[in-house]
């Protein structure tokens, strides 16, 4: 359950290392995003050299979040961590080429393919 101001992360090589959520995507007056959801946030913890530079307003998908999420067998999946993976504005892809840690299936369902084949693991 992510929301405004909450700390995620980042589990890709874009050099980012850290994001705060400023908007979460997809309604009105939406409140929270989970798995798969797309979130606008700002770059906080960024390593020299990279990609991104802190401060700057990027989109990012969530990976992993510590609130345990139910899926339709009844069982349960919860992460250790908030993460998210950083994505392109336009085309929705991911930005880095890599990405670090076990990542979600609910993000097939969602169609993030490409971030589900880059990833080590999928939980």
């Amino acid at each position: 359950m992510i929301q405004m101001y909450t700390y995620l992360d980042v589990a890709d090589n874009t050099g980012a290392k850290e994001c705060m959520c400023i908007k979460v995507l997809g309604g009105t007056r939406r409140r929270y995003a989970g798995l798969g959801d797309v979130i606008i946030a700002s770059v906080k913890k960024a390593i020299p050299g990279g990609d991104v530079k802190p401060g700057e307003v990027v989109k990012g998908v969530i990976v992993r979040v510590k609130k345990p999420t139910r899926r339709p067998d009844g069982s349960y999946v919860r992460f250790d961590r908030n993460a998210l993976v950083l994505l392109n504005k336009e085309d929705e892809e991911p930005r880095g080429t890599r990405i670090f840690g076990a990542v979600a299936r609910e993000l097939r369902d969602r169609g993030f393919l490409k971030i589900v084949s880059l990833a080590a693991e999928v939980v």
